[in-house]
């Protein structure tokens, strides 16, 4: 008996040995998921940074250990598209993060992301012609699990403000409307923040003699600062903008986090303690 009772202990402890083992495994992987896009290419109101401004982030975010899906002058369909599997397909990620450069309107106190190929003739068609931002952060809002991260840098200047639109007919109309420049402040649902890159009703400044804007060329430096808390890089990216524009250009952010978060780790793995 005594042998067979070496041999069950033996076994009793090699299994709980596998089972320790096997534990890390088993548990969730910290997923950093991201969504970056970048519209240049418009009909109306071409810009110059954001395709280079999405293929920096996209860049940076790998590095960082995001997955990255880059998309560049999207059509509605697929702005919209985008934005239903980012919501669906990011749920049970750590990190979510859509990072957006290109143009942006609001109306009505609701904001409105642009897509290359929009047709827009007078403000009240801007609501089916557009992605509606906030309907996408209140889609992300109702996720439980881990964090989201909404960068915009998308508030320059309104495209439509006295522009002359081609109509059906081939006659040139002015477009009907008066939307307010810059993007509408929004709420951060809960475990989420939302970053501009200027100050609600404020217009971001072009950087014509640069490959990115003001903004993301700040944003990407910050980046890659280790154990640097977001809020604190945020603030760093806003003074940092504020200075080099003369505070014509000053960027603000709305966060409910409940947590510390990090782009790149510290020395220690995590986050820098700041007192």
């Amino acid at each position: 008996m005594q042998p067979l009772r070496r041999a069950l202990c033996a076994a009793a402890l090699l299994a709980a040995a596998g089972v320790r083992a096997a534990a890390p495994s088993t548990a969730p992987a910290q997923r950093r998921v991201a969504l970056v896009i970048g519209n240049s290419a418009y009909r109306v109101g071409p810009l110059k940074n954001p395709v280079a401004d999405a293929g920096a982030m996209a860049t940076a975010l790998r590095g960082l250990g995001f997955e990255v899906t880059l998309a560049q002058d999207t059509s509605l369909r697929d702005l919209i598209e985008a934005f239903r599997r980012f919501s669906l397909d990011t749920r049970g990620a750590a990190v979510r993060l859509l990072f957006y450069a290109g143009h942006g309107v609001q109306v009505k106190g609701r904001n409105y992301l642009l897509p290359v190929d929009t047709e827009i003739r007078a403000e009240d068609e801007v609501p089916a012609k557009s992605a509606d931002l906030n309907e996408l952060l209140d889609r992300l809002g109702t996720l439980q699990q881990g964090i989201n991260i909404v960068i915009l840098d998308a508030c320059r200047n309104n495209p439509f403000s006295g522009a002359e639109i081609l109509g059906p007919d081939g006659r040139r109309l002015k477009f009907r409307g008066a939307t307010p420049a810059g993007l509408a402040p929004v709420e951060a649902p809960l475990g989420s923040m939302v970053a501009f890159s200027t100050a609600p009703g404020g217009v971001a400044l072009d950087n014509p003699r640069e490959p990115n804007s003001l903004y993301t060329k700040h944003l990407l430096s910050a980046l890659q600062a280790p154990g640097l808390p977001i809020e604190l890089l945020f603030k760093q990216v806003r003074l940092s903008v504020a200075r080099e524009t003369g505070r014509v250009q000053v960027p603000w952010e709305s966060s409910s986090l409940t947590g510390d978060f990090c782009f790149k780790p510290g020395p220690g793995g995590g986050c820098t303690v700041v007192r």
